[in-house]
């Protein structure tokens, strides 16, 4: 016998072709899908990248941040130095940025920026130009006149060194004993005044310092210190022949020092502070208020003039502890050689719109100038 045939269904085979089809098409479909969900999440991401980029990295930040751009640097490059220290968040961005804007011509130097400056501010900021040197350069400028405050405000900008450890270094009595034994003829009544604010006060002359890499805040203060003394030299005779000590000069040049305006002004008001002191009569200068006050003002109240200080000679007889700034050779000489001793001259003062200075003998002869230039004032 023939074996049999058996029977073969093609509708069976084609429909599982077409089954396997559509998983396929719905894998591919769902693939393709998934690809334009994560793109359009990519795109989406990255257009809130690119739009938070464009505003500032920290609105509300007053942090300041040196930024050193070097020579020949393109937009690009200065957009990588400005990412890496935290003031824009790309630098992608703000290389198209700068160069959507036409912002071209971006100098050398050294800037101050903050996260909070937008954009276009820094670009505009880069096309000006920055310094020639670092912030912290450890170049440190004492003006005349100015107090140890002020300058512990420059050595904290201007070094690596704060303000506070500045401070606290200038009554450091190690130090100063040290200081003291290398510069005697300079620091012998300033080691041994009492109830000052800082020992150094008075000796840390106005000029320019370095402060060098290898060098640490003492070496800068010794600096001040030996320039005081290099000026100084040549008058300690002067001053022995006069009976006084450093620390009464220097005093007495500082209030000299803000008390006039030109030379010649400090050469009389000096003579008037001499005549009062020899009259037994309080020096009562403004400027001894507002170091007693720690304040800078422009115009002293009668309130003022009642705070309890050592240093306000509207309440204390002779020249206060201690010195109430940094002044000038200028001012030293001044108080060593001053004019109009025999004119007897015991009252002065300024003309606040044009800076001239009137000498009295009398009070009452002062009260009338008070009273003139208060009505051409007003």
């Amino acid at each position: 016998m023939k074996p049999e045939k058996k029977a073969v269904s093609l509708n069976g085979s084609k429909q599982t072709t077409t089954s396997n089809k559509r998983k396929a098409n719905r894998i591919i479909y769902g693939i393709v899908s998934l690809i334009i969900v994560l793109l359009l999440i990519v795109c989406w991401r990255g257009y809130q990248y690119f739009d938070q980029s464009l505003k500032p990295l920290n609105p509300n930040s007053q942090k300041i941040i040196e930024v050193k751009i070097p020579i020949g640097s393109s937009s690009k490059q200065i957009g990588s130095i400005l990412e890496q220290k935290n003031i824009i968040k790309s630098s992608f961005v703000f290389d198209y940025y700068v160069k959507k804007h036409n912002f071209t011509n971006f100098k050398a130097g050294y800037y101050e920026l903050k996260p909070s400056m937008t954009l276009k501010t820094i670009a505009k900021k880069l096309q000006k130009g920055g310094a020639s040197e670092s912030i912290k350069s450890g170049k440190v400028l004492v003006r005349e006149g100015v107090t140890a405050d002020q300058i512990g405000d420059v050595v904290q900008t201007k070094t690596k060194y704060s303000k506070k450890k500045f401070l606290k270094l200038l009554n450091n009595q190690q130090f100063l004993k040290r200081l003291a034994k290398q510069y005697p003829q300079l620091l012998s009544s300033a080691v041994n005044a009492k109830h000052v604010r800082y020992k150094l006060e008075g000796y840390l002359y106005p000029a320019t310092y370095m402060l060098g890499k290898n060098e640490n805040l003492r070496d800068l203060i010794e600096k001040m210190v030996a320039k005081t003394n290099q000026v100084l030299s040549p008058y300690y005779s002067e001053i022995s022949k006069k009976n006084w000590t450093v620390q009464k000069t220097l005093t007495l040049a500082s209030l000299v020092e803000r008390e006039g305006v030109t030379n010649d002004d400090r050469y009389r008001i000096a003579g008037v502070f001499e005549n009062r002191l020899n009259k037994k009569m309080m020096i009562q200068s403004d400027i001894s208020v507002l170091y007693a006050l720690g304040k800078h003002k422009k115009n002293v109240t009668y309130k003022d003039l009642k705070v309890n200080s050592p240093y306000n000679l509207y309440r204390h007889y002779g020249v206060g502890p201690g010195p109430f700034n940094n002044p000038s050779l200028d001012s030293v000489k001044a108080v060593l050689y001053p004019k109009d001793l025999a004119q007897d001259y015991l009252y002065f003062i300024a003309d606040l719109k044009t800076g001239k200075v009137y000498f009295s003998k009398t009070y009452a002869e002062h009260q009338v100038l008070v009273k003139k230039l208060a009505k051409d004032n007003n």
